[in-house]
């Protein structure tokens, strides 16, 4: 008999998977192809077996049924060490021959923030003595949650902090990823991947009193640090943000 009786042979839990989005603007394999090896300067391990999303969203004029070879496609991102695994943006049609490849359809869309809700105000009615005129209700500031993490996170760990900011007060290991969809505060060394921005927000920001990051994302915009940060900020109190689609990296304090 099994000691183990309540052993459920099945567990569904929520995961976080980062991937990374190709902005496809052109299906010519020729032109893709082109595209890809400037990106990673014909270095055969650029990328390392990232999931990636297909995006078509800039791609003009739009896709028609047909007129994309998936197998040749997906053939071209993994020679680069790129697995598609979804489509976004999918051109009206495509569908079917889509999932046909194995691939699913993603619908995300950037998170925004709600806008405030004033309820109307009705314009008072004449009587005999008017009372002093009432302004109109502020709005209900939207509260941000907030992650706290107090001990430190392990190499191999990852972290999501879901709609919010993420705050860690110690070390973030070499190996470990922590993600936010709003921004990173690392109140000690940061040496593993830090992704804010994880929804589309490219206000986020990543902080860290020892910056010593492998890899930094805003957004999807990304850099990693295989030779080594710039010495004015390694081992320093630094901040990360994204300007004109590009990461900026100073250090703390800094104009």
């Amino acid at each position: 008999m099994s000691k183990n009786q309540t052993r459920k042979p099945l567990e569904i839990k929520i995961s976080t998977v980062v991937a990374i989005a190709a902005l496809i603007s052109e299906t010519d394999h020729a032109a893709l192809s082109a595209a890809l090896e400037q990106i990673t300067g014909g270095t055969p391990d650029y990328f390392e077996d990232e999931f990636t999303l297909l995006d078509f969203g800039s791609a003009l004029p739009p896709p028609v049924p047909g007129s994309i070879d998936w197998p040749k496609l997906i053939a071209l991102f993994k020679s680069h060490r790129l697995n598609p695994v979804a489509v976004r943006n999918a051109p009206a049609g495509l569908e079917e021959e889509i999932r046909g490849q194995g691939l699913s359809i993603d619908t995300m869309a950037p998170v925004r923030a709600p806008e405030p809700q004033v309820a109307p105000v009705k314009p008072a009615e004449p009587v005999a003595a008017k009372a002093p005129p009432q302004p109109a209700p502020a709005p209900i500031a939207q509260s941000v949650p907030t992650m706290i993490i107090d001990t430190p996170v392990r190499g191999g760990q990852r972290i999501y902090a879901r709609g919010g900011d993420l705050v860690l007060m110690a070390v973030v290991n070499a190996g470990a990823e922590v993600i936010a969809d709003g921004s990173i505060h690392v109140y000690a060394p940061l040496r593993g991947r830090a992704l804010a921005g994880a929804s589309g927000n490219a206000q986020a920001r990543i902080f860290s009193l020892s910056m010593e990051a492998e890899l930094i994302s805003i957004a999807g915009v990304y850099r990693t640090f295989d030779d080594g940060l710039p010495k004015n900020l390694l081992n320093k109190p630094a901040q990360v943000s994204l300007i004109n689609d590009k990461l900026d990296m100073k250090a703390i304090g800094a104009k």
